[in-house]
């Protein structure tokens, strides 16, 4: 991959968005590409907007999605779509809660999780990477829970 892959991953406190952005760095990082990685947490304690901007390819030399730059918007928070809209290319892809059947997920805090597995359907890093990177950055205890949402969403797309 000679591009610069971006991604946006938005939504709310709580919702897991800085984990997810944490999973999806180490699964491109294991992948063998460059990544680098930014945050805003704003208000995100008190359920205030939460994004991350995470870009990886052969050689990355800004953490930050220009405006109209992201290849995929990731939004957890159906009410963080049009506050983030702006970061996506024109034809770039958003993914949120509509990709995904929650009713088929093991518990209802793993939408990061299984929205990463819908990503992970369009981006060129190995299934392994992505459920190692959920191996290792989640509690053992829940690890069967968040790769089967993880599995969930793959298949979902």
């Amino acid at each position: 991959m000679a591009k610069t892959v971006n991604i946006v991953l938005a939504g709310i406190g709580g919702q897991g968005v800085i984990k997810a952005s944490d999973i999806l760095s180490e699964a491109a990082f294991t992948s063998g590409f460059d990544i680098k990685k930014s945050e805003i947490h704003g208000m995100s304690q008190r359920g205030g907007s939460v994004s991350s901007d995470v870009r990886f390819g052969e050689k990355v030399f800004s953490p930050t999605v220009p405006p109209g730059g992201a290849d995929f918007l990731v939004v957890l928070a159906d009410d963080q779509v049009e506050i983030n809209r702006h970061h996506l290319k024109k034809d770039g892809r958003i993914i949120t809660s509509e990709n995904v059947d929650c009713s088929k997920l093991p518990d209802a805090k793993t939408l990061n999780i299984a929205l990463l597995g819908v990503l992970s359907s369009f981006v060129d890093i190995p299934q392994k990477n992505w459920e190692d990177a959920i191996i290792k950055l989640l509690p053992l205890k829940f690890s069967e829970m968040n790769l089967t949402a993880f599995r969930i969403g793959r298949k979902q797309r």
